[in-house]
């Protein structure tokens, strides 16, 4: 592995000459029990910036490069991975694991890099008075939890108290995250929540369902990655768990996770970040741009699917976070320290999604100094299995304040504390 990522550092190397390309390396996972997540995210990424190379010349001027490094999900490797890679002139990362993002925190914020993590990752890192170096706009882990506890409000007339709600989660810093947030919902709404951990990869969960099974929760809750998805929405139509009342996290909603269930997974729901499908003008230039050019990143067989939307929209922020660095510094060939300056000056508006081809594909949000978190509103998504689509059936849910801020105020006090990190943003 280390040899591999010594190759791959000196041929980055050679290949980049010093700010004459926008270097934003994907670290990426083909292999093993998360490809099914890492694949069409990765094809996503890559191939909206093969778009504006392609159609626009780059950005400012600059062509963007994405050399891919392969992690298989695993944080050891991811951290190699950018190690062999930040010295490339690597502007940003965006790992696709928290595990991941853990562990590059502290390195990103010594070596000055940004590192963003759209919808994933340590959830307090919305305070920007803290974490200087991280954004994860537009939502993150805790406003998924808080929004669906309030469509469960909402579909029960505003009132949880009495009912029980099971989390199934992946057992690690990810699976976890939800867990705080939940559990004070639960003092404030009353209901019961029921833990279920599932160890890695998440292949085996016939005890986790038999308890589901036996406890008979009102709602089952998914924090799940990869083939545990497909493994628990099999396990849930297998007991005839009913699918309206499961509910996964954005990252439990792909066509990945339901297709080999069939009918057994019509009905099921998640939260979504953003819209998917086809249905959007960008993807008339990427057929002409990419597809059709035969440019397309992997085997093209993930176009217009919910996790090669959300890898096209984190290129989507990572390029205007590019174009506002470039804005503000004066110069098209920027480094990462001005970038890290257009994430927190960036602003997305719903005009600049539609000019971007994306009308209406996900919620509009400022980022400031105080703020890297965004909005945190989602909605919630359900799977026809006749028609093998997501349909939205809510608009943008708001999470509760009320309850989040202070918990996000907590944590990064904590880990501000532990870090001997001054607040910035007197």
């Amino acid at each position: 592995m280390r040899k591999t990522l010594t190759a791959l550092a000196l041929a980055l190397a050679a290949a980049t000459p010093a700010m004459a390309e926008l270097v934003v390396p994907n670290l990426s996972y083909r292999t093993g029990p998360y490809a099914p997540g890492g694949i069409p995210y990765a094809d996503g990424f890559n191939d909206y910036f093969t778009l504006l190379n392609e159609r626009d010349g780059g950005i400012g001027g600059e062509k963007v490069v994405t050399p891919e490094c392969e992690t298989a999900y695993n944080t050891e490797k991811g951290v190699e991975c950018y190690e062999a890679t930040k010295g490339s002139g690597a502007l940003v990362y965006n790992p696709l694991s928290t595990g991941i993002t853990y562990q590059l925190i502290p390195k990103v914020s010594a070596d000055k890099i940004p590192l963003y993590t759209p919808g994933y990752g340590r959830t307090s890192a919305a305070n920007g008075k803290v974490f200087e170096w991280v954004f994860n706009y537009p939502a993150n882990y805790w406003d998924a939890a808080s929004v669906a506890i309030k469509y469960l409000l909402d579909q029960n007339g505003g009132d949880l108290n009495g009912k029980k709600i099971a989390l199934v989660y992946h057992n690690s810093a990810y699976g976890k995250e939800p867990i705080r947030t939940l559990t004070e919902l639960s003092k404030k709404h009353g209901y019961t929540l029921i833990e279920i951990p599932v160890d890695h990869p998440g292949q085996e969960q016939k005890s986790q369902w038999l308890q589901i099974r036996r406890d008979k929760p009102d709602y089952v809750l998914m924090w799940g990655w990869g083939v545990m998805n497909a493994v628990a929405i099999q396990e849930a139509a297998n007991i005839k768990y009913p699918m309206e009342n499961f509910i996964g996290v954005w990252w439990s909603g792909s066509e990945n996770d339901v297709l080999p269930a069939g009918d057994g997974a019509n009905g099921y729901k998640s939260l979504a970040m953003h819209g998917t499908g086809m249905d959007y003008p960008v993807y008339a230039d990427l057929k002409q741009y990419v597809y059709d050019a035969g440019k397309a990143s992997g085997a093209g067989d993930q176009v217009g699917s919910v996790l090669y939307s959300r890898g096209m929209y984190a290129a989507l922020v990572i390029s205007e976070a590019i174009r506002k660095a470039q804005e503000l510094a004066g110069t098209s060939a920027i480094n990462a320290v001005q970038l890290r300056d257009g994430f927190e000056q960036l602003e997305i508006t719903q005009e600049r999604m539609t000019e971007l081809g994306l009308p209406n594909f996900g919620q509009a949000f400022k980022a400031s100094c105080e703020d890297h978190g965004g909005p945190g509103a989602a909605l919630i998504q359900q799977w026809d299995a006749a028609a093998k689509k997501w349909s939205l059936i809510t608009d943008f849910i708001a999470p509760d304040d009320e309850v989040l801020v202070p918990l996000v105020m907590e944590d990064s006090a904590a880990f501000a504390a532990e870090n001997n990190i001054a607040e910035r943003c007197n």
